[in-house]
């Protein structure tokens, strides 16, 4: 995956309710792209994981 990919995944990961107050974009500047890989990886697992323990609101 590209360095813009990367960034651009990050970007949407910002919207979902579990980043929506907190700024995960900002230290990418700072990470190689392998470190961007691995921070855009953990992001995910995050949202997936408060996704998932949220109440189904149907």
């Amino acid at each position: 995956m590209t360095r813009l990919a990367l960034l651009q995944r990050l970007q949407e990961l910002q919207q979902t309710p579990k980043f929506q107050n907190r700024d995960i974009c900002a230290v990418s500047a700072m990470l190689s792209k392998e470190a961007l890989a691995k921070h855009v990886e953990v992001c995910e697992a995050a949202a997936a994981a408060s996704a998932r323990s949220a109440p189904n609101l149907q």
